[in-house]
């Protein structure tokens, strides 16, 4: 596996924990407590994991010199919760393929 497709796997999961946290957090202040915190917390993390996530997919892109098809999946996952994992699994489930193929 290259380096690329290591960092986009790492940024993908992350991104989706990160994800959880503010939707756990969002949950907290508008349904339990009306506490702020978690959103406060989670909400600047997301961010910044989106927008590595954002990167890595870019870096992906020109590294395994994914379609443009690809890339605008892996750019367009990044915004329902959780699709990233989906999209990591389907990257590399796809790179193993191409990997055994002789």
């Amino acid at each position: 596996m290259s380096a690329a497709l290591r960092w986009f796997r790492i940024a993908a999961i992350a991104e989706a924990v990160s994800w959880a946290g503010l939707l756990v957090g969002m949950f907290f202040k508008y349904v339990v407590v009306e506490n702020e915190i978690g959103v406060q917390v989670f909400g600047p993390i997301h961010g910044v994991v989106f927008l590595a996530y954002v990167g890595t997919v870019l870096i992906a892109w020109r590294a395994e010199r994914w379609s443009f098809e690809t890339t605008m999946l892996g750019l367009a996952s990044a915004i329902p919760p959780f699709m990233t994992v989906w999209f990591e699994r389907r990257v590399m489930n796809r790179a193993a393929a191409a990997a055994e193929a002789p």
